[in-house]
């Protein structure tokens, strides 16, 4: 049966936290709170527990699952080199809502899905998040939702639409963002926006003036 807490009760929170991060390192799903929707997360080590939260989302491998630490410093031992633009977004704008699509280091054994050499990591602005990565080190999440629906602002709207499928449900209240991150590819010669969200591009062109704008939707 799927555990639920609820995080903000001091007496629960640490336990909560501590059950979360075993769940994580066994390999079961967990869903967190951040700062943008609630997550799904797994161990970004575990190319088990990552095929199954692609599974339980009803998702594919061509949709790679972006990957959340919990200090700036993480970033270094993810990637080959981290240059001077990508330093400078993530001393601007972690923890909060950029996500950074890097060329991650040759060496580390991990499935995330077809990323071709990529990943995009984030460090989410988020009490329980943190605490809760800083247990488990890189975490491997997607937004806690079936593929195609929307995303939950709470782990109870998680756990209507992931059921049993997950082991650990971490209620903090309403996801105070509710809006998702913006991802800003930054394996190029000139950083290129992706998506826009949390992070408005007059922000980012503050920090990298030479940020490429997003493509256009879809006709």
């Amino acid at each position: 049966m799927a555990l639920f807490f609820h995080c903000g009760d001091p007496d629960v929170r640490e336990d909560a936290i501590a059950t979360a991060a075993r769940s994580v390192t066994s390999g079961e799903l967990v869903v967190l709170p951040t700062d943008t929707v609630y997550g799904l997360g797994a161990d970004a080590f575990d190319g088990v527990a990552v095929a199954e939260l692609l599974r339980t989302k009803g998702r594919g491998r061509d949709m790679p699952v972006p990957v959340l630490v919990g200090s700036w410093s993480t970033i270094d031992g993810l990637v080959s080199a981290v240059d001077d633009r990508t330093r400078a977004l993530v001393e601007a704008f972690w923890p909060g809502g950029l996500t950074l699509v890097v060329r991650h280091a040759p060496s580390l054994t991990w499935d995330l899905g077809d990323a071709a050499g990529t990943v995009a990591i984030r460090m989410p602005l988020h009490p329980v998040a943190i605490e809760l990565l800083e247990q488990t080190g890189p975490m491997a999440v997607s937004s806690a939702n079936l593929s195609g629906h929307p995303a939950a602002q709470t782990a109870a709207e998680a756990r209507a639409q992931l059921g049993e499928d997950v082991a650990v449900y971490l209620e903090d209240g309403p996801a105070s963002g509710g809006v998702a991150s913006t991802i800003v590819d930054v394996t190029g010669a000139r950083p290129r926006i992706l998506r826009l969200g949390a992070v408005t591009e007059a922000d980012l062109r503050d920090v990298v003036p030479d940020v490429l704008a997003p493509p256009p939707p879809p006709p």
